[in-house]
């Protein structure tokens, strides 16, 4: 039981503490930007080392190892692309008029960049573990690459709910690519079919000739699977899965908060209509320019 919930709980903790850091990272002033890029840089150069020290260790150590840098980098294609660092070609909205295949060009040219240095590191992330007895780093990439692709094209499709509250200011031209709607013929697929690779790698982790790495690495990508799946139903379901990382936006919704209570003040600022000499003055000035409104002008009768 423990082989089995130790790696559980470490995915959990990572899913969730590593989401909101890249949140709270974002939503920094724009001025720390590039420092935040640089330093999440400097993480997933940590995390290629980690991938070429690990791949050749097929133990528990190497399995969390292999896990653990995969996920630094990712996490360098997550903080580029919210940062506005690694986006695409297209940084405006879609146009009004587009349908088909005309949308769905404009929606891969406002993240090709991102789709493409992805795709690059996939390919690096294999030729470094090539032949090598550990290959967890690579499974655990392409989980969150696969998956992530399926939400986005879910998310183009359309869903019932869209998680808007997760993107900056600097991208909010991407919600033009979004589409609200009940379901989408992808959305039953990309839950059913991820969901009966977890239960094979369940079962491939349970049986006997499973050694403590099989576990282990088994363990952590098809926890990280199933985490995904989770996503894939908050597509569906009405549950606030914001609250999670409230934490993490709060600074967005401090400015939000700061606006708001500005434009309150500015409302509160502009300067009162109400004529000088009293309220008899200004119920005899009102009570004067409704009858010349409403009075016709004589004048113009011929």
């Amino acid at each position: 039981m423990t082989a089995v919930g130790v790696p559980v709980a470490y995915v959990l903790f990572v899913w969730w503490f590593s989401t909101g850091a890249i949140l709270l990272l974002v939503g920094l002033p724009a001025r720390g930007r590039a420092w935040s890029f640089a330093a999440v840089s400097a993480v997933a150069t940590a995390g290629l080392i980690g991938l070429a020290a690990s791949r050749d260790l097929p133990t528990v150590a190497g399995a969390f190892c292999a896990f653990s840098s995969a996920l630094m980098v990712w996490a360098w294609h997550e903080a580029g692309f919210l940062l506005g660092f690694v986006t695409g070609s297209r940084r405006t909205a879609c146009p009004p008029a587009a349908r088909g295949r005309a949308r769905f060009v404009s929606a891969f040219k406002a993240v090709d960049h991102h789709e493409l240095a992805i795709a690059a590191t996939v390919l690096a992330i294999a030729a470094i573990t090539w032949g090598q007895p550990n290959q967890v780093g690579l499974w655990t990439f392409l989980v969150l690459w696969l998956m992530r692709l399926s939400a986005k094209l879910n998310i183009f499709l359309g869903v019932a709910k869209l998680a808007e509250e997760f993107l900056p200011e600097h991208l909010a031209y991407l919600k033009s690519y979004f589409r609200r709607a009940p379901a989408n013929w992808l959305l039953p697929v990309s839950i059913v079919v991820p969901s009966v690779v977890v239960a094979w790698m369940a079962r491939a982790a349970a049986a006997p000739g499973a050694t403590a790495f099989d576990v282990a690495g088994l363990t952590l990508v098809a926890s990280l699977l199933a985490l995904a799946v989770i996503e894939h139903l908050f597509f569906i379901l009405p549950v606030p899965d914001t609250a999670l990382w409230r934490w993490a936006l709060r600074p967005r919704r401090g400015s939000e908060a700061a606006v708001a209570s500005g434009a309150a003040a500015g409302r509160r600022a502009v300067p009162s209509r109400r004529p000088p000499g009293g309220r008899r003055l200004a119920r005899r000035v009102i009570a004067a320019e409704t009858v010349a409104a409403t009075t016709p002008d004589r004048r113009r009768v011929p």
